[in-house]
């Protein structure tokens, strides 16, 4: 049934309500007569009151003026339609009706065709407005709809570093995701089933992909993230809040518990700026594949390393003898596949806390180097000047010169 728009007129002089009242078809137009009133203030009232779509409105009214009738229904019913019907010719009631975004000004008396015409183009009006809203609904309800598969495409494309930062920057907002800087990427390789073979349908497959991400949404609890696949079917991640490095192995190990396969989890920090997660993803979707042909030894090294950095007294010896294999031979695989010795691979973990410590919060110096298992701040100093060229201090301050007084 097509909407019949609600009508309200507002003068002080019951004769000029009764003439416009009856000098239109108002049927014919699809409009009705919903209310009279005769002062701004009862206007203002029965506007609200009946869901008012059109109001003409006579400016020289009494208890409140046309022009602050005019003020308030702008607030309160921004798509209420107004049209001054009044003996006033001043240029400054005109120039002040048009500001407050009256539709028509016209002088009385008005003759029924004037009036009829007017209220004509007032419902055409109405209507492409009404149909342009139904255009926007349907579409934004569209988006919705498609808004994991958009997000996917998205992240897909800053992966690849096809967007810029202002494009990243944009579509964050449009899909309703974090526009802070992401914390951490990851990439997770979905395996073959531990019987060797590969699922057998599709479905199999997805469902499989589907419970692994499951699983590592269930460890990443409130922490906001978003789980994506490539091409390949690669499952993706960018988490937004911080998590701590032992999330990877601990995916790991869950996945073997509950849905007995084997997977390959890679956690990357994301970088200071969003225009760096692309190539952070990159890196872990690289790094993932590598691990894959990892050896077990060197995966329980790995993840001893990530669970225990902050260990002021894990050494490679320490590591060695939990692991239940020489410090030589270990010290040896680890080189080997992860291209770095066990002393590197460590302070690489714990440098990469720090930067994030450094850039996330607020701590001192000294609480940084003791929370990444550095027991001197001489030490943790030295040891971050070498790997990144500034002072903590410098890179706190966007790497900076500053005074290394202030480290002190």
């Amino acid at each position: 049934m097509k909407r019949r728009w609600k009508v309200l007129i507002a003068d002080d002089e019951a004769i000029i309500r009764e003439g416009i009242r009856d000098s239109v078809d108002w049927e014919s137009l699809g409009m009705e007569v919903c209310a009279e009133a005769e002062d701004g203030e009862e206007a203002l009232e029965l506007a609200e009151r009946h869901g008012a779509d059109v109001m003409l409105v006579d400016l020289n009214m009494p208890i409140m003026h046309g022009l602050d009738l005019i003020r308030l229904i702008r607030e309160r019913r921004p798509s209420c339609v107004v049209v001054i019907i009044t003996g006033h010719d001043e240029f400054e009631y005109a120039r002040e009706a048009i500001r407050l975004g009256v539709q028509e000004y016209v002088l009385k008396p008005t003759n029924p065709g004037e009036l009829t015409r007017i209220m004509t183009r007032v419902r055409d009006m109405l209507e492409r407005e009404e149909r342009q809203k139904a255009y926007m609904e349907a579409a934004a309800a569209q988006i919705r709809k498609n808004l994991p598969l958009l997000r996917e495409r998205f992240c897909l494309e800053w992966m690849e570093g096809a967007l810029g930062r202002d494009e990243i920057a944009d579509q964050l907002r449009f899909l309703e995701l974090p526009e802070r800087p992401p914390e951490w990427v990851m990439a997770i390789r979905w395996p073959e089933l531990d019987t060797g073979q590969s699922p057998r349908t599709e479905s199999e497959r997805q469902l499989m992909l589907y419970a692994i991400e499951n699983v590592t949404s269930e460890l990443l609890g409130a922490a906001e993230h978003l789980i994506f696949r490539d091409a390949t079917g690669l499952i993706l991640l960018i988490i937004w809040d911080d998590v701590p490095p032992a999330l990877a192995s601990g995916i790991e190990q869950a996945v073997q518990q509950y849905l007995k396969l084997t997977v390959q989890v890679h956690l990357e920090p994301a970088g200071r700026d969003p225009a760096e997660a692309g190539a952070a993803l990159r890196r872990a979707r690289s790094a993932v594949s590598r691990e894959a042909r990892l050896s077990p030894i060197v995966k329980r090294a790995r993840a001893l390393i990530r669970e225990r950095f902050a260990d002021p007294e894990l050494t490679l010896e320490a590591a060695a003898a939990e692991l239940r294999v020489s410090p030589v031979y270990l010290s040896r695989i680890l080189k080997q596949e992860l291209g770095a010795p066990f002393n590197s691979l460590v302070t690489m973990m714990r440098m990469e806390k720090a930067t994030r410590l450094l850039t996330g919060t607020d701590l001192p110096i000294h609480e940084i180097a003791e929370s990444v298992g550095y027991v001197s701040q001489h030490y943790f100093s030295t040891a971050f000047r070498k790997m990144f060229g500034v002072s903590p201090v410098q890179y706190r301050k966007g790497g900076t010169e500053a005074d290394e007084a202030d480290e002190r």
